[in-house]
């Protein structure tokens, strides 16, 4: 029977307690929202909305087609050169996706030949990447310079590290400063996904690069969504000018995707330019995660220090982890939750992600229902 093995893979997930559903929320959720990834709280900023619904009466509700043949309005230019801008690179190329950006990074600046040095803990969409790339993937030890340093040294070509800036697991931050040296001792270049660093890490949250003083670096390409921190859709990477019209007239999540719709270039726009009127916004998102893990671990719950906005507390296995988030979701408190395949390490987890328009009342009130429906 055509796709039989299907209800095979179902029993197993349901064995494992490994079962995804899809929970449409409505506009108006009465939840406390900590599974967002929205860090700066800027979705439904009036100044964001409103950005997104000029673009879309000025340009129509979507891109038309590629960003080679129709699909590159002005708006997006303009998108790519004040994201440029604000992190400190010399150009930039925005993606219907990060996902998509991703994609293109890695497998564009890995030819045949090449040899790609990812991270463990990696998100999926690096992962992907280094799957599809004509280069040879070599995976090393989690956040360890000197495993990317030994895994170099044993290839001669061109060559590649790639890593997250923050994991999106934990929340912890790659050693960025000693990828760098490492890649530079072996003339490889560093491919860095700064999805949770943009926004909430570096000078006014330009990100966790521009924080490692490696904005501008012709060695160093960044990749970036807008979706989190900016509160829209989509993604870009960031880099040399020679290294983005690479990525144009090679990357084929580029070439052959349509382009990112109006509305969400123009509400990352609003976005933007919103943060660099606003700078503390990135403060304030880092100050919440300190406060909810210092809470969390005060109750006697095992959180992970962060580096950003991402909070991670322990969970005793898959079944009890789903148990937890939907209790939390009883008791109004809407919380993420992390089981394998998606870490790494196999250990469930509940994610909380900190924003910067959470009330102390909202964080207290986070940390009660947590530590009142634990396991």
């Amino acid at each position: 029977m055509a796709f039989g093995w299907i209800d095979e893979q179902a029993r197993a997930r349901r064995r494992a307690g490994l079962v995804r559903t899809l929970r449409p929320r409505p506009s108006d959720s009465p939840l406390l929202d900590l599974a967002s990834n929205d860090y700066l709280g800027l979705a439904r900023h009036p100044e964001v909305v409103a950005g997104a619904e000029a673009a879309a009466r000025t340009w129509g509700g979507g891109a038309t087609g590629s960003r080679l043949v129709t699909g590159t309005t002005e708006l997006h230019t303009q998108l790519e050169r004040e994201l440029a801008e604000f992190c400190g690179f010399e150009a930039a190329l925005v993606f219907s996706s990060g996902y998509a950006a991703n994609l293109a990074a890695v497998t564009a600046l890995a030819p045949h030949g090449s040899l790609i040095v990812s991270d463990a803990g990696n998100h999926a969409s690096l992962i992907d990447g280094c799957r599809l790339a004509r280069g040879t993937t070599q995976v090393v030890a989690h956040a360890d310079p000197d495993a990317v340093r030994k895994a170099l040294g044993t290839h001669d070509g061109p060559a590649l590290a790639v890593s997250d800036t923050v994991f999106s697991v934990d929340g912890d931050a790659a050693p960025l400063a000693g990828l760098t040296e490492a890649c530079r001792e072996h003339g490889a270049g560093l491919v860095v996904d700064d999805a949770h660093g943009l926004g909430v890490l570096g000078a006014g949250g330009r990100g966790a690069p521009h924080a490692a003083g490696l904005a501008a670096a012709d060695d160093v390409v960044v990749t970036v969504t807008l979706s989190k921190s900016l509160g829209s859709q989509g993604g870009a990477v960031l880099g040399p000018a020679r290294v983005i019209e690479h990525l144009v007239n090679a990357a084929r999540t580029f070439i052959f995707d349509t382009g990112l719709a109006p509305a969400s270039a123009g509400a990352a726009l609003a976005a933007l330019r919103l943060l660099g009127r606003e700078p503390e916004r990135a403060a304030r998102a880092r100050e919440v995660a300190t406060g909810l893990h210092a809470r969390l671990t005060a109750a006697g719950l095992e959180a992970v220090r962060p580096d950003a906005a991402v909070v991670s507390v322990r969970a005793p296995s898959p079944e009890e982890a789903v148990q937890w988030a939907a209790d939390c979701r009883a008791a109004g408190l809407f919380v993420g939750c992390f089981r394998p395949p998606s870490v790494p390490d196999g250990i469930s987890r509940l994610r909380l992600t900190a924003r910067a328009d959470l009330s102390e009342e909202q964080i207290e009130r986070a940390v009660r229902v947590i530590g009142e429906t634990r396991p």
